[in-house]
């Protein structure tokens, strides 16, 4: 699938929001960021699209449209989700963080090159004390804009296997969306973390590992394995297709551990290292990132698998989160759970653009 509808995204990561548009029959031809680590596969999983490193805020919009090789009129969209730790309510909240600026030049960015739609995304704290009135004063001056937003919307409500909060404000020139709109495309039966990861091997020396053999594949775990021309690395596609998938490095635990795990009951969370147990019949608890070397190198709580006594893998978490199984990541654990706990869920980036592309 390809489209003449071209989007630039920015704070891209590791390319949640650009899978969704993709899949909400977007293209891509530029995406933003500044940390080589959480984007180190991005090119492999959207071979037709360009990615730059550079910080936005040392960038303007004309350089943008040269480097997607567009003309004005042709960025049809700008996405983005930027850095959301200085407004998070399970974070430091530092209303110092240089980091927060970033949100007034993404919508900079908007005034700059005047799309037909932009699409922001971030974590609900935005919504609270002066992080909210960064926002406000970051949205000032837009002209042209039926804008929605901002509203809270929830993965799970779109059909991802976790329950995951976050904050949009999407706005429209010479269309318009409503909130019901974006209902529309809300699923009638939530998934579960069955329904995401039953099928998945058991972690393996090597990373890889066939899938379980089930008596009905889920739906869930069957568009996980669709495959896509456009999108990711023969490999990894070679190999979804021939029943074998990647990201199961192991995570070893002592037998302490493990015996501790193996009492904790499914839905309860582990009293000393804080890692929730998943159930098989609910929702995962939003998947957290953890941070990056410039920021202490703090690992992320990953929960304990359903029955399982160890915590879950990458192409578990993965999963959960909404990427296909021939989404790359990176090659450690650390950076690929962080490329995903601060990513988009792409279910429910299609199903927003989706409701976008409707109101255009």
């Amino acid at each position: 699938m390809t489209s003449n509808r071209k989007v630039i995204d920015l704070f891209c990561g590791a390319g949640g929001l650009s899978l969704g548009a993709y899949l909400a029959g977007f293209t891509t031809a530029l995406a933003v960021d500044i940390d080589p680590r959480v984007t180190s596969s991005f090119q492999d999983n959207f071979p037709n699209s360009r990615l730059l490193l550079k910080n936005i805020a040392d960038l303007s919009g004309s350089s943008l449209m040269t480097k997607a090789g567009l003309k004005k009129c042709e960025c049809f969209g700008i996405i983005g989700g930027p850095p959301c730790q200085g407004f998070s309510l399970i974070g430091r909240r530092d209303s110092k963080d240089p980091r927060n600026s970033l949100i007034g030049h993404f919508f900079r960015m908007v005034r700059e090159m005047s799309p037909a739609f932009f699409l922001m995304e971030n974590v609900p704290g935005i919504l609270v004390g002066s992080a909210r009135g960064t926002l406000d004063n970051a949205m000032s001056d837009l002209r042209g804009y039926e804008v929605l937003g901002p509203v809270s919307v929830d993965a799970s409500d779109f059909g991802a296997a976790t329950k995951r909060e976050r904050v949009i404000v999407i706005g429209i020139r010479g269309g318009q969306i409503k909130l019901s709109d974006l209902a529309k495309h809300h699923v009638a039966v939530k998934s579960t973390v069955r329904s995401a990861i039953s099928d998945l091997p058991e972690p393996s020396e090597d990373g890889w590992g066939r899938y379980v053999r089930l008596k009905s594949l889920p739906d869930y775990a069957s568009r996980a394995r669709e495959l896509h021309d456009a999108l990711g690395t023969e490999l990894l596609k070679i190999a979804v297709k021939s029943g074998r998938v990647s990201g199961l490095q192991p995570t070893v635990h002592t037998a302490k551990v493990r015996r501790r795990f193996s009492k904790v009951p499914a839905g309860t969370t582990d009293a000393i290292s804080r890692c929730p147990r998943l159930s098989w019949d609910q929702l995962a608890p939003t998947l957290r990132a953890g941070t990056g070397p410039d920021r202490g190198s703090f690992q992320s709580i990953r929960p304990i698998h359903p029955t399982s006594d160890r915590v879950i893998t990458v192409r578990e978490a993965a999963r959960i989160q909404g990427f296909p199984d021939w989404f790359k990541f990176h090659e450690t654990k650390w950076h690929s759970f962080r490329m995903i706990g601060n990513s988009v869920s792409p279910i429910m980036a299609q199903g927003v653009l989706t409701a976008v592309s409707l109101g255009l």
